[in-house]
């Protein structure tokens, strides 16, 4: 499972500008009807389009609203709330509006910026646009629009295609998702990436990883990945609210997006399966061998990563991976693989943390990784104590860059998601303690 372009994880990806589309005729009063929007004064917005930037953060049940590529649609539940999020870098004054348009009667809906609530009066079948008012931000980062139906006289409250802003708070740099190929990837949210240090130029056998996700940090669609390598990764996701998996891939040298077009000569084989894992193919992100383990692992325990990656003498290479649970002292199998066309060792060790649910975008996510190691191909084990922090093209191309890393303690972190506003910048380079315990692992008993 891999956001768009990751495999860009190990460069240092300069970011560019971002320039704003702007709109006009955006009315300053705090409810507008149509007759007193023809004289309202004109000012300079930005227009934040909802396919992109918006998510359905409360949706009762039976509620029949939805986001598609150009607008929310179905807007009928006035108990549903659709929160809109773009980051302004000043403070001051932000002047609200939306876009809409209502095919038949009258609709009031609510506009809520932190605990300030205006209501804007909405008609006409033409998109136009209203202004809510003006409401003041203390800080700079993310901001988040509520809007939520008040009262309608027609099937439904409305469609609206953007929620739209100025004021002062929005003379500097503003951030949000403008590029139509970016929407899905943007409500997905940016992912980050720890390229760890090899400590040593030897060959390496073996990566060796410990993860903890912070309780609360686990949400839907998350995918915490702890051992990556330079032909695949491997690490824990949250797939449903009843099941996590361990998820072990290797690509196909074969570059496709479709796993029926792969070669024989270029298919990753199976070698063997750990009991109760499930073995397939994967696509869209690249293709290759897919192997998961369901298992329902639990935040604020720690779990650990083997993966082991050596040439076979044959011009394939071999990679194995082994997963271990804090309530036992075996490891699981997961899966070994052959990857033909391939001659190395591991290489390119590194984490990530991406969620690949764009429906639960909104929602933060952390995982914490330490006591990483590497064993060369000698037997001789080697402390992993330095990072370097990455991120994928949605932040690069400056659609969401709410990603961070660091380090707590003795662990590196990531954390995406959420619209947090702190910023680390891409390219940072992380330390911690190096580890002085070795595993204990007794690879002659490994299944």
């Amino acid at each position: 499972m891999r956001s768009k372009l990751l495999t860009g994880t190990f460069l240092g990806i300069a970011l560019f500008a971002f320039q704003s589309c702007r709109e006009n005729n955006i009315t300053t009063e705090e409810s507008v009807s149509p007759q007193a929007k023809a004289s309202a004064v004109t000012v300079s917005t930005f227009s934040v389009p909802v396919a992109g930037n918006s998510f359905l953060t409360v949706k009762p049940s039976g509620a029949n609203e939805v986001i598609t590529s150009t607008k929310l649609g179905n807007w009928t539940n006035s108990n549903t709330v659709i929160s809109t999020y773009f980051r302004v870098s000043n403070p001051g004054t932000l002047s609200i509006g939306l876009k809409a348009s209502v095919p038949s009667g009258t609709s009031v809906v609510k506009v809520t910026v932190g605990n300030v609530s205006k209501n804007v009066t909405l008609t006409g079948s033409a998109n136009t646009s209203y202004t809510a008012g003006d409401f003041n931000i203390s800080s700079p980062g993310y901001v988040k629009v509520d809007i939520q139906g008040v009262s309608k006289t027609g099937g439904y409250f409305a469609d609206v295609t953007d929620i739209t802003f100025g004021g002062t708070a929005a003379s500097g740099t503003n951030i949000f998702s403008n590029d139509t190929s970016y929407y899905y990837w943007a409500r997905r949210g940016p992912s980050c990436h720890l390229g760890y240090t090899i400590p040593t130029s030897s060959n390496v056998s073996y990566y060796y990883n410990e993860v903890t996700v912070p309780v609360g940090e686990d949400k839907i669609g998350s995918y915490f990945m702890a051992n990556g390598f330079g032909e695949g990764y491997f690490g824990i996701q949250v797939n449903s609210a009843t099941e996590r998996r361990v998820l072990f891939s290797v690509w196909s040298p074969f570059p496709t997006d479709d796993p029926n077009n792969i070669p024989p000569d270029h298919k990753i084989v199976l070698n063997r399966a750990g009991s109760g894992v499930t073995i397939g193919e994967f696509g869209n992100e690249g293709s290759g061998g897919q192997s998961y383990y369901k298992y329902n692992w639990t935040a604020g325990q720690t779990y650990k990563f083997l993966l082991k990656g050596e040439p076979d003498g044959t011009g394939k290479t071999d990679y194995t991976a082994w997963f271990l649970s804090p309530d036992t002292t075996t490891w699981k199998l997961i899966a070994s693989w052959k990857r033909p066309q391939t001659s190395t060792y591991l290489k390119g060790f590194y984490s990530f943390v991406e969620n690949f649910n764009p429906e639960n975008g909104y929602m933060g996510r952390k995982a914490e990784f330490k006591n990483q190691w590497v064993r060369t191909s000698a037997g001789n084990w080697q402390a992993v104590s330095a990072a370097k922090f990455t991120v994928d093209a949605t932040y690069n191309a400056q659609q969401r860059i709410d990603a961070m890393g660091g380090t707590n303690g003795n662990s590196f972190f990531l954390q995406n998601g959420g619209f947090f506003s702190t910023i680390v910048a891409p390219g940072t380079q992380f330390s911690v303690t190096a580890p002085t315990q070795a595993p204990n692992i007794d690879f002659s008993t490994l299944p």
